[in-house]
């Protein structure tokens, strides 16, 4: 009976942590699209035609999946459009500016490229309308469907080709997408159709987030412990959830602590892309590293188990100065500017020893990383944006964005932060950022056609008024102020044996060496406190001597 007992106390626990394991992973057979669909879309008559053009595509879709459209228009992927409920801001990439290319405004046609929508081509886009949302850029799985860098988001239509040639960008040939094929071929999400535009956020491979590159797309298990494509092998969608196409985990407004637990359905707390979602508030093993679970409370997961990012052979982008845009352009040996057939400037484009560009006439100079130690903040998922219409201090650097947090902060925990550097334009009569008109391979007022910064931010600083982005046209003046922009580290989960070790943080010279506010054993010290602690060590041993040594004598004494 007795041992009846015990093996009921052994047992049941163990098979009710294997039934939260099953809820936790229960998706990740599918994750990897093995799972047979319930509809093969190949039957489909209304699929078997040709399509002139994607929206024709998504009339298709909807005949079957009528609300998809009505749901996906309620979403930040859609509306480019998020208010934040905390702060206030109106923010979203409609309306925020970065360090990267800087606005939206006046740059629709390249921008929205990477929009789930078809023709967001100026301020006048419907964004009411159903047949514009793009099912295909998402449900793809021939991976043949492009969107060129310039097409307001429409796919290829015919082969885009330059001196004969089929043009590549971002590794993939722009050829004429097959609407049918693709269309009779819809799936699941995967780390391929999200990274088409994750991945490649800022204009190139790796370059903005510095944790979200194509090496995500097959990596292995040193690169990310759950996207290991022999492994767990994670699509995006196993940890980002989504109800009625509303996906979690945006980084306008985060968890940075998460005190739920592990998700169970039913509960309230569904939808969550953290970690303890899934590993809980305790995640270490009780009798071997418990003390790491006191950890928890302050420091979070990421802060230890992500060492660095860009760690997969994809360089990202650490420093773009814009002030050094235009200085440098084709020239013959007297000196004078050679011009292309349109008549305009030709770039120089220049590489560092690495084969990274380093100078581009149309953008500036540039600096990339690979492995980059995170810098370290205290973090309580707030982000406060610097937006066009905020005044700055053109005498300090402007933070485009400011983590918010401290140790006091019963929300805040240690985070891991890409910091992005660089100088941007500004207006020297009002101190504010500035929008700049960057594309128009036609027009004679785009920085990267006619290399005219007056022009290029008239017309960027107006079409920011008109949306009412920016209070004040631009005034012809203008600088460049030193900027910084802050992206938390949440992917590249290394394997447990290469998270940091104590040492590395507990240490003068450790990873948290600048992160004040708070004592840290190990790091800090306080002189006069280790005095006293040297004189009571020193006392106590020359006591334990001077009574050893009396004992000695003592014994000496006594008679044999």
């Amino acid at each position: 009976m007795r041992l009846r007992r015990h093996m009921r106390i052994i047992v049941f626990p163990v098979l009710i942590g294997l039934g939260l394991a099953g809820l936790c992973h229960a998706d990740l057979q599918t994750a990897g699209g093995d799972a047979s669909s319930t509809a093969d879309h190949g039957a489909f008559k209304i699929l078997k035609r040709e399509f002139k053009t994607a929206p024709e595509v998504t009339e298709a879709c909807l005949s079957c999946h009528t609300e998809a459209a009505k749901q996906l228009h309620q979403t930040t992927h859609w509306t480019w459009e998020y208010k934040h409920p905390v702060t206030g801001q109106l923010l979203g990439k409609k309306h925020e500016i970065n360090v990267f290319c800087g606005s939206l405004r006046s740059n629709y046609q390249r921008c929205t490229s990477c929009h789930i929508g078809y023709g967001w081509e100026d301020r006048d886009f419907d964004f009411s309308s159903e047949r514009n949302v793009d099912c295909l850029v998402c449900h793809d799985t021939t991976r043949t469907y492009v969107k060129p860098s310039a097409a307001a988001g429409h796919p290829a239509y015919h082969d885009i080709t330059r001196d004969g040639e089929i043009v590549v960008e971002n590794d993939k040939p722009l050829r004429a997408v097959d609407l049918a094929l693709v269309a009779q071929n819809v799936g699941r999400t995967s780390r391929f159709t999200c990274g088409n535009c994750h991945f490649y956020g800022g204009g190139a491979d790796g370059v903005k987030h510095g944790d979200l590159d194509s090496s995500l797309i097959a990596p292995d298990k040193s690169l990310d412990v759950h996207m290991d494509a022999a492994g767990l092998d994670f699509s995006c969608a196993t940890c980002h959830t989504a109800e009625a196409h509303d996906v979690a985990g945006s980084h306008y407004s985060m968890q940075a602590r998460d005190e739920h637990g592990i998700d169970i359905p039913g509960r309230a707390y569904g939808g969550r892309a953290s970690c303890e979602s899934c590993h809980g508030t305790r995640p270490h093993p009780a009798n071997v590293n418990n003390k790491l679970n006191d950890h928890v409370n302050k420091v979070s997961c990421q802060a230890c188990h992500i060492p660095s990012f860009a760690r997969g052979g994809v360089a990202t982008k650490t420093l773009w100065d814009w002030s050094q845009a235009t200085l440098k352009l084709k020239r013959d040996e007297a000196g004078e500017l050679v011009l292309n057939e349109q008549g305009r400037p030709i770039r120089v484009v220049e590489y560092d020893e690495h084969g990274h560009p380093s100078y581009m006439s149309h953008k500036g100079y540039f600096e990339h990383g690979e492995n980059v130690v995170p810098e370290y903040h205290w973090f309580d998922g707030q982000i406060r944006y610097t937006l066009l219409d905020n005044e700055i201090d053109p005498t300090e650097t402007v933070s485009v964005n400011s983590i918010q947090g401290s140790y006091e902060d019963p929300d805040a925990r240690i985070w891991p932060f890409k910091r992005m550097v660089g100088k941007q334009p500004y207006d020297k009569q009002t101190n504010r950022l500035l929008a700049t008109h960057v594309y128009g391979p036609e027009d004679k007022t785009s920085l990267w056609s006619n290399y005219d910064w007056i022009k290029a931010l008239e017309v960027g600083q107006h079409e920011a008024v008109l949306t009412g982005e920016a209070g004040q046209e631009f005034s012809g003046e203008f600088g460049f102020v030193k900027n910084e922009m802050y992206w938390p580290i949440t992917h590249m989960v290394a394997p447990g044996k290469d998270a940091l070790n104590c040492a590395a943080c507990h240490a003068p010279d450790g990873r948290l060496a600048g992160l004040g506010g708070f004592y840290m054993p190990g790091r800090d010290s306080f002189p006069w406190l280790d005095r006293i602690g040297l004189i009571a060590v020193l006392g106590t041993l020359g006591g334990v001597l001077l009574h050893l040594l009396g004992r000695i004598l003592i014994s000496l004494r006594k008679p044999s």
